[in-house]
């Protein structure tokens, strides 16, 4: 069934908005690392008149003012329902989509390699996890290239759970594809026996000791959780430079950054350490570390796939989805975690993801790629080179047809994404433990998360609501209209001085976060699903992506379009990286 003619709850009613109002830049910010961080941070701190001054001069005062929001009421959830079908019933997951073995040896594994090498009998779960573990096991103050991607392994947990998976396979009985593949999950999410920090020094952890239920549904299908990855702390910004844990850098090129703020998953996919892995989105963490990284990343419809509690969200939930270097691996992750939950009445109601029904979605009879071309001319020339070759490649072989579409006030919704969620961060700290965060953090929520007033927080809800209108609008107007951009407008993010990973403060480049974030926040906003595709690598061998952003519960449509894409990639696919040590061939190491 074509999404289209799906039926929903909170679905928006459609309506055009426009503005004579021309973009408006963001604020100017200074970029600061080392002691001169450090004493901003403090001064800051002592003076609210600073504070002020500084939130004037990124202009969050301005979204109540903005007179387009007349007529509009405040959109407070952004999730909207695709209605199941009482009749849908789950297939069993040995009947999902395989699959397909790596294309060639200078690939990526997939799980379709691992589960012919157990099932042939030439490796076991359990040869992988003895090999993995040294790897990616912190040792006192020496943390390697592949542990610092990581903060907390549980060995005897990830032996039992291969143990398990050994002998399944021995039996001949594996419960699915990603039966004993090594997976990893954000430290954003409860894993029970784990820790859970939100890469800080503090403690978030679930009193329960419980496992969320999208990364309980990877378990059930025996993949093996391996251990919870490094995170931006508190998913603030969008570098993964992390003074309290580590940083993780660039597999393909270690003079960048891997990406936040899921950028610990983004950089153990890359290494090749485990095919498939979990991120979360607030702000576009799933999809920056997988532009950045190389990979593919689906964002899930708001409440599609969900964690409980969080610290930093968009009005109701964090929305959890899964990064991997091949498209059959993203599907078969995303249809396993993504079944409805029965002890969250928001999530149940989705359809089940794993049904005949989800997995025969159908093609719109017209496929449109809508552009706003003033918002992708915002890229830089060499990635805005990349994206039109693409679309030649979608109109010319794919037969899509573009369509030139407006997206009003951008640059406000941003504003208005951020300042909501920093105000909301700030609801679930105490003044003594902002005090413990780093100082880029402090920074960040002494200026944006405490001087948003009710006010402020109503009116961006309330443009919020016009934006989805809008949508929803265009969507009406072209059925299954995939909205297309590049996933971020610079090729990386290049570290700018070495004290900056290795200095113990940690660095704030503010205007850099914004310009990062400049396509990934808006679908968070509006809740609508999004993925990110490789689309190449610029000057310095450095990953950029390409996203389609699709129309709420369009992610198997998502999908589909992600698989046309690899046409486009060619032979090769998507690439590992080429510098020594960078890449761990994880099987071919296993048998020795």
């Amino acid at each position: 069934m074509p999404v289209s003619q799906l039926k929903f709850i909170n679905y928006p009613s459609p309506k055009e908005s426009r503005t004579d109002k021309r973009r408006e830049a963001n604020g100017s910010n200074p970029v600061l690392s080392g002691w001169l961080l450090v004493i901003l941070a403090k001064v800051l701190h002592a003076s609210t008149f600073v504070q002020k001054l500084l939130w004037r001069l990124n202009k969050f005062d301005k979204v109540k003012d903005l007179p387009e929001l007349q007529g509009y009421s405040a959109r407070y959830d952004p999730t909207v329902i695709p209605v199941g079908h009482d009749e849908d019933e789950p297939l069993p997951l040995t009947k999902l989509p395989k699959p397909r073995r790596r294309k060639n040896e200078s690939a990526y594994y997939t799980t379709a390699d691992y589960h012919e090498a157990y099932t042939s009998g030439t490796l076991t779960p359990s040869d992988v996890v003895e090999f993995l573990l040294p790897l990616i096991t912190r040792h006192g103050k020496g943390v390697s290239k592949y542990a610092v991607a990581y903060l907390d392994v549980q060995p005897e947990i990830v032996r039992a759970a291969a143990r398990a998976s050994t002998e399944r396979y021995r039996a001949g009985k594996p419960l699915s594809m990603l039966d004993g593949v090594p997976v990893a999950v954000k430290d954003e999410v409860n894993l029970k026996g784990h820790k859970r920090c939100l890469g800080s020094k503090l403690d978030f952890k679930d009193k329960e000791d419980s496992t969320d239920w999208c990364v309980r549904k990877w378990e059930e299908a025996g993949g093996i959780i391996v251990g919870t990855t490094n995170m931006h702390e508190l998913g603030l910004d969008t570098t993964n430079n992390n003074p309290v844990w580590g940083t993780p850098l660039n597999p393909h090129n270690e003079k960048y950054y891997t990406g936040g703020s899921s950028g610990g998953s983004g950089c153990t996919a890359a290494q090749g350490i485990c095919p498939i892995v979990l991120g979360v989105d607030g702000g576009g963490s799933i999809r920056i570390p997988s532009a950045f990284c190389g990979l593919y990343g689906l964002k899930t419809s708001q409440s599609r796939v969900s964690t409980y509690p969080r610290v930093a969200g968009t009005n109701t939930v964090a929305v959890c989805g899964p990064m991997s270097p091949n498209v059959d691996d993203l599907a078969l992750a995303y249809r396993i975690m993504a079944q409805p939950c029965p002890q969250d009445p928001i999530n149940f109601m989705f359809p089940e993801s794993t049904s005949r029904r989800a997995l025969d979605v159908a093609e719109p009879s017209k496929r449109y790629i809508g552009i706003d071309r003033e918002w992708v001319g915002l890229s830089d020339p060499e990635i805005s080179d990349m994206f039109r070759a693409a679309v030649r490649h979608y109109t010319d072989i794919l037969g899509y047809e573009i369509v030139d579409i407006s997206i009003p006030l951008k640059s406000e919704n941003q504003r208005a994404f951020s300042l909501t969620i920093l105000a909301e961060a700030m609801t679930a700290l105490t003044p003594e433990k902002v005090n413990q965060l780093i100082h880029p953090n402090q920074i960040l929520l002494d200026v944006s998360g405490t001087h948003a007033t009710a006010q402020d927080l109503i009116a961006s809800d309330r443009l919020r609501e016009r934006a989805m209108r809008h949508m929803a609008w265009l969507w009406e107007r072209y059925p299954g209209m995939l909205v297309l951009t590049p996933t971020t407008p610079c090729a990386g993010w290049k570290i700018r001085k070495p004290s900056d990973v290795t200095d113990g403060y940690g660095a704030s480049d503010a205007n850099m976060t914004l310009r990062s974030m400049e396509y990934s926040c808006f679908g968070n906003w509006i809740g609508t699903p999004a993925i990110s595709c490789p689309l190449g690598y610029a000057t310095g061998n450095v990953p950029v992506g390409i996203m389609a952003l699709g129309e709420w519960g369009a992610e198997e449509q998502l999908i589909r379009f992600a698989q046309k894409h690899e046409e486009f990639l060619g032979e090769l696919g998507v690439r590992r990286p080429t510098a020594e040590g960078n890449w761990v061939d994880v099987i071919a190491q296993a048998r020795k």
